[in-house]
């Protein structure tokens, strides 16, 4: 897949932490309960940390009580890239930014009492947030 953002593995490791690194480039997961943007509630909008692409509105995002921040929707479809996952003996959907290949988290289709029934169950380590209007530019 080509991404508007292209960067070698060496400029992505100067540009990141050695935390948002292990999540954004080599799909890791923050521990549950961890990470600051679970209990954020402000209005705002949700960006990819390593690139800033516009990800998800504050308006979209819930308490799933699953230990990450979860969202039942991107803000437009193409923001992010769904790829099937078959890591750790299950199936999963994993969450990827489309502007510049970075994981995200996962999508799981149990966001029960959300208007698409989705959980985007999103590793805060992964956005960036930026309170305000969260009607972004989409």
């Amino acid at each position: 897949m080509t991404y508007a953002v292209d960067k070698s593995d060496a400029q992505w490791r100067a540009d990141l932490t050695a935390e948002q690194y292990a999540v954004l480039r080599e799909a890791g997961t923050e521990r549950p309960w961890t990470g600051e943007l679970l209990d954020e509630s402000r209005a705002g909008l949700y960006t990819c940390a390593a690139c800033g692409a516009e990800l998800f509105q504050s308006g979209t995002k819930f308490d799933s009580h699953c230990g990450w921040p979860s969202f039942y929707e991107s803000i437009r479809p193409e923001a992010v890239e769904l790829i099937e996952d078959n890591s750790h003996g299950m199936v999963r959907t994993e969450v990827r930014c489309a502007n510049c290949g970075s994981h995200l988290g996962h999508v799981f289709p149990d966001g029960f009492g959300t208007p698409t029934g989705d959980r985007y169950c999103m590793n805060s380590i992964s956005l960036q947030f930026t309170p305000g209007d969260d009607a972004g530019t989409a």
